[in-house]
């Protein structure tokens, strides 16, 4: 791993979007906008779908400029691992985080018994996404997802995602007014693209609708369902921060250098206080993403769990530190 990397700043939750591929085609050269829609209604009709509710969902007049300014231009920063850590992890996430765990914990021990995720990840998780449920982002979805498939980057995966949410529309699980989220797609306080959605969310609350929007219990089921599907490990320790001797090369460090702690104490790795790890049987990983000097973590197999919510190490990194300092 290199001591820098790019860091792509953006509303939607690398979680889901990290299964598209990055296609360029575009849709916008086959024909005007509201032909557009009409083929996107006659195939959602054609699967069976509510006429009434896809009617409303699709009752728009032209692509939202806002989304493509946002799809288009969006910044992109180089920030190392330390700078990354101070711009998430701020004294105002992390007593925010504090409050709101203390609020759910309840309901966060029932729901992670459930479905066997811990309530570090769900916190953590729940703070990077939305800010505890606060920035959810104020895009209705099709709007979003039909203009992106019009004239996107990658209009091929917007157009699955788009007729997904036209299925979660006529499910009844929410109003099409009220599926609100990111430019890009990314729905609810979770932050999920409706095929995650699909895929992953659930009916805690026990109503007959999945709403990750508005109900807590089924946000924190859903976010619980996702890692534990995904094989997360209850009471397993997603990773610790830890000491590396500056002369350990880069080189011998990853995700996918796995030795037992043995073995890394052999090559001057302890935990942070300088004292050794109590169980040398034990596999994991080191990285030290700013490189010789740099924070180092150890990380087991939960952090590859976080990873498939997002595929950033920088990311993962937050959740497991967020999570753990706010419960």
């Amino acid at each position: 791993m290199t001591g820098r990397r790019d860091f792509l700043i953006s509303a939607a939750s690398g979680a889901v979007l990290a299964a598209a591929a990055p296609l360029r085609a575009r849709a916008s050269g086959a024909g005007s906008y509201a032909a557009f829609l009409a083929g996107i209604r006659a195939d959602a009709l054609a699967q069976g779908l509510s006429p009434s509710i896809v009617g409303r969902a699709l009752a728009l007049e032209a692509p939202n400029a806002r989304v493509l300014q946002l799809d288009q231009h969006q910044p992109e920063f180089t920030l190392t691992w330390a700078q990354y850590r101070q711009r998430v992890l701020t004294a105002k996430k992390l007593a925010d985080g504090k409050a709101a765990s203390a609020m759910r914990m309840g309901l966060l021990s029932a729901v992670s018994r459930r479905y066997g995720a811990d309530p570090q990840p769900l916190m953590g998780i729940w703070g990077l996404e939305s800010a505890y449920g606060t920035r959810t982002g104020s895009f209705r979805i099709t709007d979003a997802l039909a203009t992106l498939a019009y004239d996107g980057r990658r209009a091929s995966f917007f157009r699955a995602e788009l007729m997904n949410a036209l299925r979660i529309l006529d499910h009844g699980d929410v109003a099409p007014e009220n599926m609100t989220g990111s430019y890009a797609g990314a729905m609810g306080q979770p932050q999920f693209m409706p095929s995650a959605y699909l895929r992953y969310a659930v009916d805690y609350a026990g109503n007959g609708r999945r709403d990750i929007w508005t109900s807590e219990p089924d946000v924190f089921g859903s976010i619980a369902n996702y890692l534990g599907r995904c094989g997360w490990v209850p009471g397993e320790p997603w990773g610790q921060e830890i000491a590396v001797p500056p002369v350990l090369a880069q080189s011998e460090l990853g995700r996918g250098a796995i030795r037992t702690l043995g073995e890394w104490m052999d090559r001057g790795v302890t935990r942070l206080d300088g004292r050794r790890f109590s169980r040398t049987d034990i596999r994991g990983a080191v990285i030290r993403p700013d490189g010789p000097g740099g924070e180092a973590f150890m990380v087991y197999r939960n952090f590859s769990v976080i990873r498939r919510y997002n595929p950033s190490d920088f990311y993962a990194l937050a959740v497991g530190l967020l999570g753990r300092d706010v419960t």
